[in-house]
């Protein structure tokens, strides 16, 4: 489990900063170098290099070997394990909605008492 659990730090760790967010975006319509992942953003080339590196860590990207070229590519593995973790949290979230949708109703009903007073 402690493997599990150190895989799901470096992901949410990773998916913590925006422009990492961003990169994986851009991975997600096919691979690119680092200079197209770069090409948005007002950071330097080595700054893009340690962003690439959290994500490779995380095993959000692959990167290849093409000559001087190492394109990235995403690996959405690791964000189907998040999905995993996540979904056993639905049922939480689903009582919670039901919870608020009946207080809702509530107070409408309780609103529409009040206004037939008026009349």
């Amino acid at each position: 489990m402690a493997v599990a659990t150190d895989q799901l730090d470096r992901v949410f760790s990773a998916l913590a900063d925006p422009t990492r967010r961003a990169m994986l975006a851009r991975l997600a319509s096919g691979e690119a170098t680092v200079t197209e992942l770069a090409a948005p953003f007002d950071i330097s080339l080595p700054a893009i290099s340690k962003h690439l590196k959290v994500l490779e860590r995380a095993g959000l990207i692959v990167r290849g070997r093409e000559r001087q070229w190492r394109p990235a590519r995403l690996d959405a593995t690791p964000l189907r394990d998040v999905a995993e973790w996540a979904e056993r949290y639905r049922r939480f979230w689903e009582e919670s909605y039901d919870r608020l949708d009946e207080y809702l109703e509530e107070l409408q009903g309780q609103g529409k008492e009040e206004g037939d007073g008026e009349r």
